[in-house]
């Protein structure tokens, strides 16, 4: 229970209850100011410490003319920022000009999402990205509302047992003990939606609220006496359960989650959001709700209502592996579906359904395969990432090359505000923004070097602290912890390797050798020091064995006091982590990591990266902010590739990273290393944040699908209307649709660079309008089997027809030597398609 604050006080709850606290370092120094000793107790989270400050302080407090200031300032500062036209205000008021309005509402669907350490609903890199996301938005003003699952024991606790095996813990948590406000109706009722279930059974849930700055963010709770104890369990854990318990999770977030913005609009007044952006297919589900609103609501067909949903929606994928799909058994979708959530419309037949997440196995239903079809726009979250996710789904797209699958690229970015240090900040006026950047190239080194020293000895001092918890909870005496106050070194080069700990990430490639490693880390002039966390899922055993074998090496009294493995890696170990480490180590297979940004907090820190070219780092690193560990690429044998890319990385500390941090000069500091720390800070900085990436999604994606949207839904669904009965008769004659004859001219004995190729052809459109395909020239190099590559197109024009032949011609230049083909192609068109390749139906001659 939270003390009733006296009413001078009453600015402080409103602090409280608006995560923007954690990205204000002034609002948690008022906290903190409180009562310092009760905010250590409680770890820094406000809700705590106001349900923990007596009585009798919050009086003094209630008398303070100080602190009544400094309240008052804040709480007149939060208003402000909640308040004042921002960025997205500025480009809505451009748009608006032009006739380019923006989305007045855009909805952000997660499964998990990472704010802070108060809120625990997140479980590693999606959730935190989730929650950077919200942040930057709030900082930008746009307009998003987020929608997730409030999950009673979050993920997991880690804890390390004696012979160093993750153990898992689940702390149950009270809602009413954290920063959220469960919303009411009109009658004072706790907000409810509900979903149905087969069986005559109903899954119903709560409605909470976390505001995120200016963001709202709406967290379904299943667990309510309204439900059985089936359905109560629900929103137990993050990534919990077997497969009917996580469809249940994703229909509650897809379904219930529409159903809960809808409830929060009316009960708000908000506009409904024009645009819906699914974060990874885990809320795929939403698509088949607003469907079902279409159907039932407006009267629309299932296809008028698909080209209606399609047009006002963006996926985000986030894995480049087909393993990390979300996939369920097509006859569990068929059941769940058919006899419960739409057994009651008619106008959504099953089949249409499951062939939504259609894919090769015809007994499997694929989230991802979902998530694409029903949006029309799509995003990896790095540009290597996209060029993996145009070849992983280049299935759905068949007749088409990879390079031309419409799925483009995000590169995510992290939040500055929450992950650069306060020391950091200082380095410029304090504040973290653009200027920051700008203002290190004038930051002297003594400065800058004394910075990264201060940051280091807070990360040691945290080090030594959570592993003597730790060792505590593993079963030794405080008797046998002495050898902890010497644990690391805040003059030693320090390397951070800190996230989840799938196979593909690699934790033990640095224990390849072992000796060696012992060598670096114990050489009397120039050592290392490695600090390790990470949590494996609690059913991947294979994980587990990864960290025991970590703990086990660093147990040894030999290195114990240079590296270390601390257990439940979380926000607030990440930040000590982030602003301390020298070095940021990413070492995972390539290009398995989808974006991977733990390295960006790193940077924006002034560490150095060194990391496989996999994720954002490939398309970043520019030889001066860190290094690249050498691939071996085409090595079929892992065990081989391991050793190749374990030695890489062993000659990278040993040659360049250690040679730099320890030449000194004779001040005392490393000159170069700071040149390319100085480099990092003010070429990364602006490249890497969130607002960057948001502002990104905004007029790349969720301005599009804004527009696209307006002109399917106008005019009672004429646009929606229209691109159905074009699909619908494309689909009735694309089989008739022929390339009978190609012929060319200019190309002459000797083809020249330079010089240009008449391509000519004929023509039959089976009965579809000519408005209706898209004609193209095709070229590019070819091989040997006469397969063309790096495919250029360029449209054709009309020249005219006899009957149903339609003849083209175009022009292709010849731009470079070598083997050089063409041919001819015709796709479906439509002026509300994104793309002619979005159909993914082609005819080629």
């Amino acid at each position: 229970m939270r003390a009733k604050l006296p009413e001078p006080l009453a600015p402080l709850g409103e602090l409280v209850m608006n995560l923007r606290w954690s990205w204000n370092p002034p609002t948690v120094d008022l906290f903190a100011s409180v009562d310092p000793k009760v905010w250590e107790q409680v770890r820094q989270d406000p809700v705590r410490l106001l349900g923990e400050v007596s009585g009798q302080r919050l009086e003094a407090l209630a008398a303070d003319p100080g602190f009544l200031e400094r309240l008052n300032a804040a709480h007149a500062e939060l208003q402000r920022y909640l308040t004042e036209p921002r960025w997205y205000q500025e480009q809505a008021q451009l748009g608006a000009d032009s006739g380019e309005p923006l989305p007045a509402s855009i909805a952000y669907f997660s499964p998990e999402f990472g704010i802070t350490e108060v809120l625990p609903q997140y479980s590693g890199g999606l959730g935190i990205l989730a929650g950077d996301h919200l942040k930057a938005a709030s900082d930008l003003g746009a307009p998003i509302v987020g929608v997730g699952l409030l999950y009673r024991s979050g993920y997991f606790s880690q804890s390390l047992t004696a012979d160093g095996w993750q153990a898992e813990h689940y702390p149950p948590l009270d809602p009413h003990g954290l920063p959220l406000q469960r919303l009411t109706d009109a009658d004072g009722a706790p907000l409810k939606i509900s979903v149905n279930l087969p069986e005559h059974r109903v899954l119903h849930a709560h409605v909470w609220k976390a505001q995120v700055g200016r963001v709202p963010l709406l967290l379904l709770d299943s667990d309510i006496e309204d439900n059985s104890p089936t359905e109560r369990n629900v929103t137990d854990r993050l990534y919990g359960g077997g497969a009917d318990h996580r469809l249940l999770q994703e229909i509650l977030l897809g379904i219930g989650g529409v159903r809960a913005l809808r409830a929060y609009a009316a009960l708000t007044g908000e506009p409904a959001p024009e645009v819906f952006h699914t974060n990874e297919g885990h809320a795929g589900f939403l698509g088949v709700e607003r469907i079902r609103e279409l159907v039932q609501g407006a009267g629309l067909t299932f296809d008028q209502a698909l080209h209606a949903v399609r047009a006002g929606t963006v996926f985000t994928t986030h894995t480049p592996v087909p393993a990390g799909i979300d996939r369920f058994s097509r006859d569990l979708i068929a059941h769940v579906f058919g006899a419960g959530v739409l057994a009651d419309v008619p106008g959504i037949p099953i089949e249409r359904l499951l062939a939504l997440g259609a894919e090769d196995d015809s007994g499997v239903f694929n989230m991802a395969h979902m998530g694409l079809r029903l949006g029309q726009r799509a995003n990896g979250v790095s540009k290597l990432h996209g060029d993996v996710s145009r070849s992983m789904f280049n299935g759905l797209w068949p007749g088409f090359e990879a390079t031309e699958v419409p799925i483009t690229s995000v590169t995510n970015g992290v939040h500055a505000p929450t992950w650069v240090a306060r020391e950091t900040a200082e380095l410029g006026s304090g504040q973290v923004n653009d200027e920051l950047w700008s203002a290190i190239a004038g930051v002297p080194a003594e400065r800058l070097w004394a910075t990264r020293r201060t940051l280091r000895a807070k990360l040691v001092g945290e080090v030594r602290r959570r592993l003597r918890e730790s060792s505590l909870r593993r079963g030794h005496t405080v008797a046998e912890l002495g050898w902890i106050d010497s644990v690391f070194d805040p003059d030693v080069l320090t390397i951070g390797f800190a996230r989840r700990v799938p196979s593909y990430k690699r934790l033990t490639l640095m224990l390849r050798d072992p000796d060696r490693l012992r060598s670096l880390l114990l050489d009397p002039e120039r050592p290392l020091q490695i600090v390790i966390a990470g949590k494996s899922h609690p059913a991947d055993e294979g994980g587990k064995m990864l960290i025991q074998q970590m703990v086990r090496f660093t147990d040894d009294p030999a290195v114990r006091n240079r590296i270390v493995f601390l257990p439940d890696y979380d926000i607030g170990m990440a930040r000590y982590l982030y602003w301390g480490c020298d070095v940021w180590l990413n070492n995972p297979l390539r290009p398995l990591e989808a974006c991977g940004t733990s390295g960006m907090k790193a940077s924006l820190n002034g560490g150095l990266n060194l990391s496989i070219r996999d994720g954002w780092w490939d398309e970043m690193y520019d030889g001066e902010n860190g290094w690249a560990i050498p691939t071996a690429d085409g090595v079929i044998d892992p065990d081989r590739r391991d050793d190749l890319e374990a030695a890489a990385f062993y000659d990278l500390l040993s040659t360049h990273v250690r040679t730099l941090f320890y030449d000194r000069g004779e001040d005392g500091i490393p000159a170069r290393w700071l040149e390319m720390v100085r480099h990092t800070l003010s070429s990364m900085g602006p490249k890497l944040t969130a607002t960057r990436m948001v502002s990104d999604y905004v007029e790349r994606l969720y301005a599009p699908a804004a527009r696209s949207s307006i002109r399917v839904l106008a005019d009672d669904y004429a646009g929606a209307r229209r691109l159905a009965e074009w699909r619908g008769q494309v689909a009735e004659h694309w089989n008739g649709v022929k390339v009978a004859h190609v012929e060319s001219s200019g190309i002459g004995d000797t083809p020249e660079l330079g010089a240009t190729v008449n391509v000519r052809a004929e023509v039959n459109l089976g009965g579809l309008a000519p408005e209706a395909v898209a004609v193209q020239a095709c070229y590019g190099t070819v091989d040997m089997d006469d397969v063309l590559h790096d495919v250029h197109a360029v449209p054709m024009r009309p020249l005219g027809n006899g009957g149903d032949t339609y003849r083209y011609e175009a022009d292709i230049p010849l731009e470079q030597a070598g083997p050089f083909g063409y041919t001819v192609r015709v796709l479906p068109y439509h002026d509300l398609l994104t793309d002619p390749v979005e159909l993914g139906l082609v005819t080629t001659a």
